[in-house]
């Protein structure tokens, strides 16, 4: 492409607008290496680095694959209204050509951090006991197979989920559900192999004791960074700046709050005790819900969103404590069942009942139906519910199949020896460790900063 007509493209671009959405990607960026250092903060001591590694391998393998051919997979306008066509791969021409009113280029890379981000919550499943190097092919095969073609159901202008009528403002389905579903799948795998790891003799499948997290400023960091990139995520979702992008910032603060004073309450209520872990959970379940809806619903409605998030994903949270849980075998890793799953759920769910069109138009273009209660709109519920089941679905099943398929292959059991899991994944995986005591085999427990005694002098 000529350099003429690439810069005549790039005059057509609103510089407001592109320095608006350039602006959110940077503060977005941080929520990817967050989300692992939330996991490293829930793992135990002797799990946190390995926990923390898998969202430095979603940064790189989606940026790789997104490159290639996932952003031609999610977002060209091919007729096919679950996969994309291959028009951009390897960004052939995406370059200044404005989408909506900022660059190509630019939307790709919007878009890729939600990518990312997406893929560093799902493969919390595999935390404590999943192996890393499985989990960059399982990365590539899943970006490419499972999120891309939500995103491009949802999202894209030729998506049959979208043209359905779909509401779903930031990634309910797509970020929510869709990672959820995987981290869920990604556990029970872990738990009921059925490949490789479930024929080597020194790997058992089994459930993981439950353990509180082990480092509390590992949780307040990533709780201060997701909570503040989340604001620019739901706001940059406009991809241009106008009233619609403050509200979708305001409602999405305000919902977080909502979520994380219900949840801290309850456990004081309960405890005599007020939690930072509660706190985090109870502000993770008000964005989850805010994600599908922050384009539809006023300041009111997004405080009853948080509240309601808080007080179901609670109860959801509840399961991975039951007999029941034990006897399953299952291991909710992050919470992210009870909160991103579970969450996305209600949330999506609920933006079909609380959407009001007059909130929608606040960016003078988008024109909705609305939803139940505001707007008459019943129809809208029963898209909602289908968005939901299908992306669960797709989400679900289609992980189950991969990782399956990667464990059949010699070198890529997924599932972690037995002697890794029990002293903790960081020895085995990465021989790294914030834990003191990863020195003393290395012979050096006894070390001393200079290489021979320091001599008095007199």
């Amino acid at each position: 492409m000529a350099v003429s007509s690439i810069l005549e493209a790039w005059e057509r671009c609103s510089k407001t607008d592109t320095l608006f959405v350039l602006a959110a990607s940077v503060f977005c960026w941080p929520i990817i290496p967050a989300v692992g250092l939330a996991y490293a903060g829930y793992s135990t001591r002797r799990s946190g680095l390995a926990s923390f590694m898998p969202a430095m391998l979603s940064i790189g393998v989606c940026s790789i694959q997104w490159w290639i051919l996932g952003y031609t997979l999610a977002y060209s306008d091919s007729s096919n209204g679950v996969f994309g066509d291959f028009t951009f791969v390897f960004h052939r021409n995406v370059l200044a050509e404005p989408v909506g009113t900022i660059p190509a280029i630019l939307f790709s890379e919007f878009q890729l951090i939600f990518e990312a981000t997406v893929c560093a919550i799902a493969v919390g499943g595999a935390c404590e006991r999943g192996r890393l190097i499985s989990l960059v092919p399982f990365i590539f095969l899943w970006s490419t197979l499972i999120y891309c073609p939500l995103a491009h159901m949802v999202w894209s202008d030729t998506g049959f989920l979208g043209n359905l009528g779909a509401l779903d403002f930031a990634g309910g389905t797509p970020v929510h559900i869709c990672s959820g579903a995987t981290a869920t799948a990604l556990s029970l795998y872990l738990s009921w192999p059925i490949a490789r790891s479930r024929r080597l003799s020194n790997r058992t499948p089994n459930h993981l004791k439950l353990h509180r997290p082990h480092n509390s400023m590992a949780q307040i960091l990533a709780m201060v960074i997701i909570w503040g990139s989340w604001l620019a995520f739901d706001a940059g979702t406009t991809l241009a700046l106008n009233f619609k992008s403050v509200m979708a910032l305001c409602v999405t603060n305000l919902c977080a709050s909502a979520g994380a004073i219900t949840w801290v309450l309850i456990t004081y209520f309960e405890t005599g005790l007020w939690s930072l872990d509660s706190t985090f959970m109870g502000a993770i379940a008000g964005l989850v819900l805010i994600t599908p809806s922050a384009g539809f619903i006023d300041l009111t409605t997004s405080f009853f969103f948080g509240v309601g998030g808080a007080l179901v994903c609670r109860q959801a949270l509840r399961i991975k404590f039951t007999d029941w849980a034990r006897r399953w075998r299952w291991v909710d890793n992050g919470d992210t069942f009870a909160t991103h799953c579970i969450g996305g759920f209600l949330g999506t769910i609920a933006t079909g009942l609380f959407a009001k069109k007059e909130v929608a138009a606040f960016d003078g273009a988008t024109i909705i139906d609305g939803g139940v209660f505001f707007d008459g709109n019943v129809k809208q519920l029963w898209i909602q519910i289908v968005e939901a089941l299908i992306g669960f679905t797709w989400s679900f099943v289609g992980t189950y199949v991969i990782v399956a398929l990667i464990d059949c292959v010699p070198g890529l059991e997924v599932l972690a020896p037995d002697e890794h899991v029990i002293a903790g994944m960081e020895e085995s995986q990465m021989n790294e460790s914030l834990w003191e005591a990863q020195w003393e085999n290395a012979g050096e427990a006894d070390y001393h900063p200079f290489a021979k005694p320091a001599i008095a002098l007199d």
